[in-house]
């Protein structure tokens, strides 16, 4: 829909945009620089690796070395103040002590399978004798 003849039209808009323009990219380069320390995200995943290290030392050792070497190589990135690579690392090491957990609950789950279904093959040949 074309606009009435009458109708004013600002005299130089593209002026007001070119004033405003570094204002707004100096903000939007403050928002991305200003990642906070991910402290809370690393007390987490230390944390989960903790309690992984318990049942899961010897059920799942490749998946709590991944968790450990991640929180490590967090802890480097925070101090060398990358804290988006810090907090991707964190969270990385926090899902890989919870594998660890679900891995060492797995093989536990399947040896206790294992020990039940040998246990019915024994009654199954007890009641097969006459």
């Amino acid at each position: 829909m074309p606009l009435p003849s009458n109708f004013p039209m600002p005299k130089r808009p593209v002026g007001l945009v070119l004033r405003a323009l570094p204002a707004f990219a100096a903000a939007a380069l403050a928002a991305c620089a200003s990642v906070p320390p991910p402290t809370t995200q690393l007390a987490v995943s230390s944390a989960a690796i903790e309690r992984a290290s318990g049942p899961a030392a010897a059920e799942a050792p490749l998946e709590l070395a991944a968790a450990r070497d991640k929180i490590a190589r967090a802890n480097q990135a925070l101090a060398n103040k990358d804290n988006v690579a810090a907090r991707r690392l964190a969270e990385e090491a926090e899902a890989d002590a919870a594998l660890a957990e679900a891995r060492a609950r797995q093989r536990r789950s399947e040896s206790a399978l294992g020990e039940v279904q040998a246990s019915l093959r024994q009654l199954r040949e007890a009641l097969a004798k006459p």
